[in-house]
């Protein structure tokens, strides 16, 4: 069984990424780790531990909140079971926004709303995407790749090409890490994407589970390390690499959930 410092290595290296990706791969290993060590002070803080690797998601949080009131193995395979269908009812709820024939735009890799694309293309419609490529981690390979595996058309771009792409497409999807009152947080560049969008009047949906309804007091935006733009410092020269935007809800036509499609007012009335 890998240490509790393993498992955060794995998540902060972001070679386990997405806020619900996070969430399932540390219950799994709290699961493991409960059955063995119990809910005492030791469960606690190696759920501290998890929290704190990547602190922006919420997923991860919401599950713990729920997992530290009722401690039991049932509870950890509940929430597992919850967040695995929340994925599936998403893609089937998100699919119907898509209308044969259309370009979509997405940012980053986020696993709920290629479930959404993937879906649609399972339905029959034909349609294609233009993919960021994400810098500075080039998350967007991945999800060029997924896409491609699927047969589905996509189109991979740098990530300054949105303006320009922008003319194409017709519908952007975007993931989510969290939801807040003062709007969503997504990987970094979605509020440029966003900006685009609404300048070129196309519809911009956000994706995401109730488990991201974010209600936490402080919102930490995590700030990656520099080596991954900068491998060699600039003598002279700051460098900062802030991995997430917290982008207004102005900007989103509508939000796709595991329980509807819901306007960002109601999103926010939901958010306690």
């Amino acid at each position: 069984m890998q240490t509790p410092a393993q498992i955060v290595k794995k998540i902060k290296s972001v070679k386990v990424q997405g806020a619900k990706e996070i969430a399932l791969y540390s219950l799994k290993y709290l699961r493991k780790f409960c059955e063995k060590n119990g809910f005492g002070l030791k469960f606690e803080v190696v759920a501290m531990m998890l929290e704190n690797a990547r602190p922006t998601a919420v997923v991860l949080h919401n599950c713990l909140e729920i997992l530290k009131k009722e401690k039991k193995l049932k509870t950890i395979d509940k929430l597992i079971k919850e967040l695995e269908n929340s994925s599936k009812k998403i893609a089937i709820i998100g699919q119907k926004i898509i209308r044969d024939g259309q370009k979509i735009l997405t940012h980053c890799h986020s696993g709920e709303a290629l479930g959404i694309i993937k879906e649609a293309a399972r339905q029959g419609k034909k349609i294609s995407v233009y993919a960021t490529i994400t810098e500075p981690l080039k998350q967007g390979i991945r999800t060029a790749k997924e896409l491609a595996k699927e047969k589905i058309p996509v189109t991979l771009a740098e990530d300054i090409a949105v303006g320009h792409l922008m003319h194409y497409a017709d519908i952007v999807i975007v993931g989510s890490d969290a939801m807040r009152k003062e709007g969503f947080v997504n990987k970094v560049g979605t509020w440029l994407i966003a900006e685009e969008a609404k300048r070129h009047k196309k519809p911009f949906y956000v994706v995401g589970s109730h488990f991201k309804f974010d209600s936490r007091k402080k919102l930490v935006l995590e700030e990656r390390p520099v080596s991954e733009i900068l491998l060699k410092p600039i003598k002279g020269v700051k460098v900062r690499n802030p991995a997430f935007d917290l982008v207004p809800w102005n900007y989103v036509t509508a939000v796709i959930t595991d329980k509807g499609i819901f306007k960002p007012e109601k999103i926010k009335e939901m958010i306690r």
